[in-house]
């Protein structure tokens, strides 16, 4: 086999998904391939549009400079080497905005690591707090005096099921936003990931350009840019208080009480449980909608979790608990093995 063969293929998006990436909403992408050309995306079988990363890059670039006040019709045409080029111009020269105080950054990654570490003293406007290879070498470190504004984090490979657990890591760390710096990575796990606390940049990255994504996110927090809105489907899903085996108990004892209230939160629960699972495999068959269904699946999770809080709730207020505990206790009694029935006081 020929070292072509083993290539892993560069992957392709749709266009809400470039959209999503870039910031350039969908029709004004169409507007403008159709006027200026900025990029011609390849066509599925389909005829739907697919976007290479060169693709991507290069209207994040265009994007930067348009956003700066440059006309689409002067760089549309332009290399990706010239955008380069001409966003660092613009950034040094006429920077729309700067922070009073130095951005504290941490980073974790072996390669990453190195690379920044050489390149710290010409990169100003930066304090580096670390330089890790891993997040158990950063566990084992001593704590620096002040945390980090920004975390920059390498992750050669970059999978759907990855993200929850790379988004605790970075709460981890105390930053308020971080750069995820990939290799590979799927379209799943990029619809995933939180745009407005983790800036996903492919590598290599220029260390120049890192300059630069630090200080745009200080500035973003700084002025307090909005956080709220939709859930971050990132974060870890809020846990289960009731395994549905404990929800079946409930209703078993429930009847024995006047209100119905508990026999109903248990059918909730036990229906949000179902949805909530539905949603996570529906996810991981449906890479084109993964992004939707990760929406379902959090927001689930999180009526779920109000729910279980109202049962337990009633639950106390009914006096259910000492029933649920005697249930339980019987249960776990040799005599419950052998069928036989519990005594009547």
């Amino acid at each position: 086999m020929s070292a072509a063969d083993t290539l892993v293929p560069s992957p392709t998006y749709r266009i809400g998904t470039v959209s999503r990436l870039t910031g350039v909403p969908a029709d004004t992408l169409r507007v403008w391939e159709r006027r200026y050309g900025v990029v011609t995306p390849m066509r599925s079988d389909a005829g739907t549009r697919l976007y290479g990363p060169d693709d991507v890059t290069r209207l994040t670039l265009i994007k930067r400079l348009v956003d700066r006040g440059d006309a689409i019709s002067s760089v549309a045409n332009l290399s990706l080497d010239q955008l380069r080029e001409r966003v660092r111009g613009t950034d040094l020269t006429s920077p729309p905005e700067t922070c009073a105080q130095p951005c504290r950054v941490l980073v974790i990654g072996a390669t990453l690591a190195s690379r920044l570490k050489r390149a710290a003293a010409q990169l100003t406007g930066l304090d580096f707090v670390g330089f890790h290879d891993s997040f158990d070498m950063l566990r084992s470190s001593s704590p620096v005096s002040a945390g980090p504004d920004v975390v920059v984090l390498e992750c050669p490979s970059l999978h759907a099921d990855q993200v929850r657990q790379i988004s605790a890591q970075i709460a981890e760390t105390g930053a308020a936003r971080a750069i995820l710096v990939y290799t590979y990575a799927n379209q799943a796990a990029l619809a995933r990931i939180d745009a407005r606390r983790i800036l996903a940049k492919r590598a290599p990255v220029d260390p120049r350009d890192l300059q630069q994504w630090c200080s745009n996110q200080l500035i973003q927090v700084s002025q307090g840019a909005s956080t709220c809105g939709d859930l971050d489907l990132s974060a870890p899903l809020p846990e289960h208080r009731f395994s549905d085996a404990e929800l079946l108990r409930i209703a078993a004892v429930s009847p024995s009480v006047r209100c119905e209230c508990p026999h109903h939160l248990v059918d909730l629960v036990l229906s949000l449980n179902a949805f909530e699972r539905y949603s996570a495999e529906c996810e991981d068959r449906n890479s084109d909608d993964a992004a939707l269904h990760a929406y379902l699946q959090t927001t689930t999770a999180h009526a779920r979790a109000m729910m279980e809080t109202a049962l337990a709730r009633v639950v106390d207020a009914e006096g259910i608990s000492s029933d649920l505990q005697a249930a339980a206790a019987w249960e776990a009694h040799p005599a419950a093995q052998s069928g036989a029935q519990p005594l009547d006081d």
